[in-house]
């Protein structure tokens, strides 16, 4: 079971989860660890699943999976009989009018839907992956010469399942470098897996860049894929102006993981995601909602 905080009602619930039995064995029994390790977390095992989703056959998953996990498709810019593919439907597009976008240059926006974490004035070689497992920044991305500017800074973790809209986007104005890919597994991102298996964020595929923001400093964003993910596909052109809100890229089929970090002194997260992240809550964010602001 994972509780989330609802910033909207101030209340906690349940997130419903796809695959949950499947999961929750995977990472639970012996059989399921093995498994895992031999078969599961290898790139042949999710690029077979996301071939099959990208074929027309994989269609008919698309009407069961609106009805069990209440999609709402009345912000779907594409009517589901136009879609392709289970992925095609899976990184839809919303309409302009579905997300609110917050302008003001002090206020920091989240970058997607889904559930964050927030961590402030973080030591570079002990990220908090969940309460227990820590990471490296160094490990994640291995530039040690870009991650020594976050020492001290903020960081952002955004948790996206499969039930979410799986475009991630750009906070502010500016310009974005080139993205470098970093061979890895595929491990699931959802806290039963982060709880099971360590630096999950070191050993997943994951892809990273350098965001020159107009209002808050070089933002180091990192994309993580999971376990049948596809492909991250970055849907921005390198060096090309971007304004706040436009998209950066997308997820194939499968939960995903995007981190921001942020230097020093640059921005100030809500107090509520802050209190949540502290109590080991996630918090409920939608893009273009404002999280924090600028220092």
């Amino acid at each position: 079971m994972i509780k989330y905080y609802n910033r909207k009602n101030k209340s906690y619930e349940i997130e419903k989860v796809a695959g949950e039995k499947v999961l929750n064995w995977t990472y639970a029994s012996p059989i399921g660890m093995n498994l895992l390790e031999a078969i599961i977390k290898r790139r042949m095992c999710s690029s077979l699943y996301g071939w099959y989703l990208d074929r027309s056959i994989s269609r008919k998953k698309i009407n069961s999976f609106i009805t069990k996990f209440n999609i709402d498709m009345s912000i779907v810019e594409k009517k589901l009989k136009n879609f392709s593919s289970f992925n095609d439907f899976f990184y839809r597009k919303l309409r302009s009018e579905a997300r609110t976008i917050d302008w003001d240059s002090h206020s920091l926006i989240s970058f997607g839907d889904g559930k964050l974490f927030a961590h402030e004035k973080i030591d570079l070689d002990r990220l908090v992956q969940v309460k227990g497992f820590t990471y490296s920044l160094r490990e994640l991305i291995k530039d040690d010469r870009v991650a020594q500017k976050y020492n001290k800074g903020t960081c952002l973790i955004l948790r996206l399942c499969p039930t979410d809209y799986h475009r991630y986007h750009f906070i502010d104005s500016g310009t974005c470098e080139d993205t470098k890919k970093i061979k890895g597994a595929y491990y699931s991102v959802n806290p039963v897996a982060l709880h099971k298996v360590a630096k999950v964020f070191c050993e997943n595929k994951r892809e990273w860049s350098t965001f020159h923001s107009d209002h808050y400093g070089d933002v180091l964003y990192v994309e993580v894929g999971a376990t049948c993910v596809g492909s991250i596909v970055q849907t921005y052109t390198p060096q090309k102006r971007v304004n706040r809100g436009d998209e950066k890229g997308y997820f194939k089929f499968g939960g995903s993981t995007v981190i921001l970090f942020f230097e020093a002194d640059k921005v100030t997260i809500d107090e509520d995601i802050v209190e949540q992240t502290k109590l080991g809550y996630e918090s409920y964010v939608l893009i273009g909602e404002k999280i924090g602001i600028k220092q």
